[in-house]
């Protein structure tokens, strides 16, 4: 959809927020995966305009940060101590001139030409958006944007009506024309007005030049003492501007956040919207209502999302894709047909058809390989693995390189840390590794290698060897019948006849008589006395630590 491009978006977010009891500012709290002002940002950013210029105070270097971090082009204003948001727009049009004017003197004929820029000044239409109405989309500001051009309007307003208009500006219309005659505040309304339901969103697109003339002329002679930016749209009919007000039915698109209370009500319908949107274009959601999409997520048709299903960022889920339940993944790549239960993600890729959990962990780094799988008590961070490759269960594996089609045994850890650097491990394709096994990095499994269950890996095992590690087992038998008499493991030993001296092995006999002879030898070391104080310890040239303090 094409709108009349605007000269400049002034986004408001100076505002202190005392109702959020909140160390964060409250134009920097969340919903769908963007703050408030984010929001704010992005649909004025739609609308393609030459500037965008961001009020700021209460919360300043938070708040500056942040609009660096989403939107590094955009200009900020710093309000002072005069409140009110006539005093926001007074300070963000001086802005908005001088960055006119900085620009007409970088494009003028030779530079340095003395006045090159005088009497340069923003011209065109601006648009003045709050920073607290998350919901606001480009598509409402553009129809606004739209009967501004198309009746030639000095100033034009958004406006809904709401049953319960406590605390909103009023609309106050004239007979007849339907024209605004202008806004009156809560606090300055009389009872006749108080009854009107069709209230001021704070959101507006001014002419420039009656935007900058009206603004010269603000006070502050009202129940707040603040410069009321309301006080502009009668000055401008007294001018003989055209005041019109284009009124939207969905009052939820201009609600602004003033509490927690509104936050959370504004997400869910936020969310509820966005998951509307994603069934309509052939997403099965199974349980709305327990389940959260960020508004950069990006879903395929036939993707099915279960019950408690959150995907946050920019997180992508390719076609016939099913996540969930009880998942929940951010910035994560889902490859199509690709499955994924039970599972906490982040900055991670899972190709096409892989399956993924219950239970897993893949953190960032992550790429699971086509029809790969991580399966229950997985955890992974920065590796590789490879087509149609497994780590079914009960592993970890970190900052590792496994090739295709390899299975890793369970409960396998990739020892990948010294306790100051990391190491990593590579094990090749067609690969088996067996249960138990620690493979201690740098270290290396060549392609077709095996390893034995058990195993602690320690030396790279050539491609198509067989690695092991374990020590050769012994059975001392009869073991339990002597040391754990009485017990119900040494009754059900004698019921399977494990239990009697005349059926011992040889060398279980022997073992017997070393323990006994043990127990009954007086000449047993005592234990060692030891002394108040360690002695020093000596270092590889030959002096003890107490030298070496010296």
């Amino acid at each position: 959809m094409t709108f009349p491009r605007p000269a400049a978006v002034i986004v408001l977010a100076a505002g202190e927020g005392t109702r959020m009891r909140s160390a964060t500012p409250k134009v920097l709290h969340t919903l769908a995966g963007r703050s408030m002002l984010g929001h704010a940002l992005a649909s004025a950013r739609a609308l393609d305009p030459d500037r965008v210029v961001v009020v700021v105070r209460h919360g300043r270097e938070a708040v500056a940060a942040h609009v660096a971090e989403v939107d590094p082009r955009a200009l900020l204003a710093d309000q002072d101590d005069v409140p009110g948001t006539g005093r926001a727009v007074q300070v963000a049009m001086t802005a908005l001139d001088a960055a006119a004017q900085a620009q007409a003197a970088g494009a003028s004929d030779g530079p340095g030409v003395a006045g090159s820029a005088a009497g340069v000044l923003l011209d065109g239409a601006v648009v003045v958006v709050a920073g607290d109405v998350p919901l606001l989309d480009a598509g409402t500001l553009g129809e606004l944007l739209a009967a501004h051009h198309a009746d030639g309007n000095a100033v034009t307003v958004l406006t809904t009506e709401v049953d319960d208009p406590t605390g909103y500006g009023r609309i106050l219309r004239e007979p007849g024309t339907g024209d605004v005659l202008g806004i009156v505040e809560q606090k300055d309304a009389d009872d006749e007005q108080r009854a009107i339901t069709e209230i001021n969103s704070s959101i507006y697109v001014f002419d420039a030049a009656v935007l900058r003339g009206a603004l010269g002329r603000l006070g502050r002679d009202n129940a707040q003492g603040e410069v009321y930016l309301t006080d502009v749209l009668a000055i401008a009919r007294s001018e003989g501007g055209h005041v019109r007000a284009l009124r939207t039915d969905d009052p939820v698109l201009v609600e602004g956040v003033n509490d927690r209370v509104q936050l959370a009500r504004l997400r869910a319908e936020l969310n509820r919207r966005l998951l509307e949107d994603w069934m309509r274009e052939g997403v099965t959601v199974v349980d709305p209502a327990t389940t959260w999409v960020d508004v950069d997520v990006e879903l395929e048709r036939d993707v099915t999302l279960l019950p408690g299903t959150q995907l946050h960022g920019a997180t992508v889920v390719r076609e016939g894709a099913t996540v969930g339940p009880d998942t929940t993944l951010t910035d994560v790549e889902v490859g199509p047909r690709a499955t994924v239960s039970r599972t906490h993600g982040s900055l991670a890729v899972i190709g096409e058809g892989a399956s993924v959990g219950p239970f897993a962990y893949l953190r960032p780094g992550t790429v699971l390989g086509a029809d790969g799988k991580i399966g229950t008590f997985v955890e992974t961070k920065n590796a590789q693995i490879g087509t149609g490759s497994k780590v079914p269960h009960l592993s970890y594996v970190g900052d590792a390189t496994i090739g295709d089609h390899t299975n890793i045994g369970a409960a396998s850890v990739t020892v990948n840390y010294d306790g100051v650097n990391k190491h990593h491990t590579t094990i090749g394709s067609y690969a088996r590794t067996g249960a138990d096994n620690m493979f201690v990095a740098p270290v290396t499994v060549g392609d077709g290698a095996y390893t034995g269950a058990g195993s602690v890996i320690r030396r790279d095992v050539p491609a198509g060897a067989l690695g092991v590690s374990a020590g050769a087992q012994r059975n001392i038998e009869g073991w339990v019948a002597r040391a754990r008499a009485g017990t119900p493991a040494a009754e059900a030993a004698r019921r399977a006849g494990a239990g009697g001296a005349d059926e011992l092995s040889p060398q279980a006999r022997a073992e017997r008589e070393r323990a006994a002879q043990a127990a009954s030898d007086p000449r047993r070391t005592p234990p060692p006395t030891l002394p108040d104080q360690p002695a020093p310890l000596a270092d590889p040239a030959g002096t003890t630590s107490e030298d070496s303090a010296r």
